[in-house]
């Protein structure tokens, strides 16, 4: 199974290498393209002033990260690099974002995640789109996903967003096409996206009941309920 993390981060301003750091971040966990519901989200006290300009963009402001965790207290940084291990990322002009997420975790002390971990949605719709406006909105608004709830950008909502754009640019709605159980449509992941809620799950669950419990239940059905069973009149086999 494919898993992969779409990733958006917020900032104090445009250089790491200038001291800018990260404020906010957000992760959606997609396996083959479909969201699991999992997700990580937090803000995050920069320790510093956020830039006039930055702020105009993302409307947060130094007083409401005051008291947030610090990046490399174990809230962030641990449980980030829990949420993404071993997935690729998959960002918008994912250069910006690799930049400032490597820089925290150098501060931290701890390993940075590789260039070849990283997917470029950015990258993907140029190539898509040669000498087209390429920006999140613009891709949004060529693929008609709504962005009605966003008043400013915001790490959440973008990379809800992103994850609707990057299905649209691995094939989007012709996935629909597909008959089989993992089929997606755009429209199907932003409900299921903007809900926070759960699609179909990629790796089912073994079963929990016994053979003996199984063979048991299919007899009471063979003998009370017969052919008004639920199971039998939706097509499911009482064995799975």
């Amino acid at each position: 199974m494919a898993r992969e993390i779409v990733l958006d981060t917020e900032t104090t301003g445009i250089d790491p290498r200038s001291g800018h750091r990260v404020i906010e971040i957000a992760c959606i966990e997609i396996e083959d393209l479909l969201p699991t519901g999992a997700y990580f989200h937090r803000y995050i006290d920069p320790e510093r002033d956020i830039d006039p300009d930055a702020e105009k963009v993302h409307g947060i402001s130094r007083a409401t990260l005051m008291g947030r965790p610090k990046f490399h207290e174990p809230d962030i940084c641990d449980a980030f690099l829990d949420f993404v291990a071993g997935a690729q990322l998959v960002a918008h002009n994912a250069v910006f974002d690799r930049g400032f997420v490597n820089h925290e975790l150098e501060r931290c002390g701890r390993q940075t995640l590789p260039e070849q971990r990283w997917r470029c949605t950015y990258e993907l719709a140029k190539k898509r789109f040669p000498g087209m406006y390429n920006s999140l909105d613009a891709l949004c608004k060529r693929f008609k996903i709504s962005l009605a709830e966003r008043e400013k950008h915001g790490a959440l909502i973008d990379t809800r967003l992103l994850a609707m754009v990057y299905l649209e640019l691995q094939g989007g709605k012709e996935r629909g096409l597909d008959l089989g159980p993992q089929a997606a449509t755009a429209a199907r992941l932003a409900a299921d996206i903007k809900a926070g809620g759960y699609a179909p799950r990629p790796r089912p669950l073994a079963p929990r009941s016994t053979p003996e419990e199984r063979a048991a239940h299919s007899a009471f059905v063979d003998k009370v309920l017969k052919d008004k069973a639920l199971w039998r009149t939706l097509g499911f086999s009482l064995e799975a």
